[in-house]
């Protein structure tokens, strides 16, 4: 998809709404013109890069996010640009959305990190892990306490409205009256993914029979695969290696890949 963008200028790491042509709002890039249909935007995933041209690969903006804002009729929902060089003014300039490789978003559900008392390891070492297996476009971590209706909100908006590929939760899986992952997940996912929970929990049994009281899940919101894992960075990477070389594969049948699965 091709973007005609009216620009306005911002600085290397500032992030702009993305707008409609038609829309007043006296910040913001503007999409003066979308090749189809007219005065419409394409859903664009964050890990979505604006490039000048098909053979150019220094992408000019990024999509990091979505931003909601009010008009005089719908709420609009806008891509996020985050401009990966200064941008000066300039009239029209023709973009090219193209996203090459996974996105990432890790939660740590945590009462003590929430408010500063413990530092998170966990979800720092999900993102060196994945990145060690998946090509990242995009990588991002959230933090929460250990409640239900903030994990639920997160959860849908990340799969649903950001469009990352994979989320992977840290913290919550055993049996304290505050964890609250797997029953977060279980009500939110389309469909769950027992042969991943089942790897890990194989691969926890050889190093504790404690996982045997892990409630971890996994499965599929959207086009996302969320997967709950445990609260210590060493369990994290215990469980993560279990799963990650299935990850490419899954990944590229939840979005359509064709190829046949072969051994």
């Amino acid at each position: 998809m091709n973007l005609v963008l009216r620009l306005c200028p911002c600085a290397a790491g500032e992030s702009l709404p993305l707008l409609r042509a038609d829309v007043s709002c006296p910040v913001g890039l503007r999409a003066h013109r979308a090749v189809s249909p007219p005065h419409s935007l394409p859903f664009m995933p964050v890990g979505t890069q604006l490039v000048q041209s098909h053979e150019s690969h220094d992408a000019r903006f990024a999509v990091t996010g979505h931003i909601r804002l009010p008009s005089h009729s719908h709420a609009l929902c806008c891509p996020l640009l985050t401009a990966r060089a200064d941008m000066p003014p300039g009239d029209e300039c023709t973009l090219e959305t193209r996203k090459d490789g996974r996105s990432l978003a890790w939660v740590t559900l945590s009462d003590k990190g929430f408010h500063g008392e413990r530092e998170d390891k966990s979800g720092p070492a999900i993102a060196e892990m994945v990145a060690q297996i998946l090509p990242l476009c995009h990588s991002q971590g959230f933090l929460l306490p250990d409640e239900p209706d903030m994990l639920r909100a997160l959860l849908t908006d990340l799969a649903l409205t950001e469009g990352y590929d994979l989320i992977c939760t840290t913290g919550g899986t055993g049996l304290s009256p505050r964890d609250i992952s797997p029953q977060v997940t279980a009500g939110v996912i389309d469909l769950p993914l027992p042969g991943l929970r089942h790897a890990m929990l194989a691969a926890s049994l050889t190093v504790t029979p404690h996982a045997a009281i892990s409630r971890a899940e996994t499965g599929v919101l959207g086009q996302s695969i969320i997967i709950n894992l445990p609260g210590s960075h060493i369990a994290v990477r215990e469980n993560l290696a279990a799963v990650l070389p299935t990850l490419p594969h899954a990944l590229d049948k939840l979005h359509s890949d064709p190829t046949d699965c072969g051994r």
